[in-house]
């Protein structure tokens, strides 16, 4: 055996968790948290690329998010919206295509122009695809892919109807699912894909997580044994 078993993930999936930990540890408000949190996409976008990686899913935000005060969905939408801003003007030069997987009401008019502008103008790049779960639950994914095909007159449906029925079917299911902050739980992300994912949860709070930390949860994943129900 080698020193690694696998070789490096083709999509790694990440629960981006801690932000509102991170800023209260330093007394700061939550914003200062979320503001952290943006730079640490940015830095894992470039470590995924650096490390080869070809599809990144971030859960950004959850149906369930909806329910946080007004003030910090707020701020969330905001800084969406200027992080959407910069991918457009960064994914020319990063060679970078962005996926969008989530519902798309109740999300602002703005978020969702700028959202269709950059899928668009991002569809035929060919380096590191970025998935942005962006309002979304995977059970509403499931129901939703079940409805699609109970509209076509479907009577019997198979696993493979629902994978071609997701938000985006073709995006692989993740090797690896990575959950910040010492939580251990997918909260409703990618139910259907995580079958046989191996996961990898740290304590580091998102905001502080890098190229690093994401180089080790790769290795560790590169030396598990993968049984897919075998021995």
């Amino acid at each position: 055996m080698t020193s690694t078993e696998n070789p490096a993930p083709k999509h790694i999936a990440i629960i981006m968790d801690g932000n509102g930990r991170w800023a209260a540890a330093r007394n700061l408000p939550r914003s200062a948290g979320h503001k952290e949190g943006a730079q640490a996409v940015r830095r894992v976008i470039e470590a995924a690329t650096e490390l080869g990686i070809e599809f990144v899913t971030l859960y950004a935000f959850s149906t369930e998010n909806w329910s946080r005060p007004k003030e910090e969905i707020d701020t969330l939408m905001n800084l969406l919206e200027k992080t959407l801003d910069e991918y457009q003007k960064s994914a020319e030069k990063k060679n970078l295509r962005i996926w969008v997987s989530g519902e798309r009401e109740p999300l602002p008019p703005q978020i969702l122009q700028k959202i269709d502008k950059l899928v668009q103008s991002t569809a035929a790049h060919t380096g590191l695809t970025v998935n942005l779960a962006l309002n979304y639950g995977a059970q509403q994914e499931i129901t939703y892919a079940v409805n699609q095909l109970l509209a076509q007159g479907k009577t019997q449906i198979s696993a493979q109807d629902i994978t071609a029925h997701l938000y985006q079917p073709l995006l692989p299911a993740p090797e690896l699912i990575i959950r910040t902050s010492g939580e251990q739980r997918l909260s409703n992300f990618l139910l259907w894909q995580a079958a046989y994912s191996e996961f990898y949860f740290t304590p580091v709070l998102w905001p502080d997580f890098d190229k690093e930390e994401l180089k080790k949860a790769v290795l560790e994943y590169q030396h598990r044994h993968r049984r897919f129900g075998g021995i």
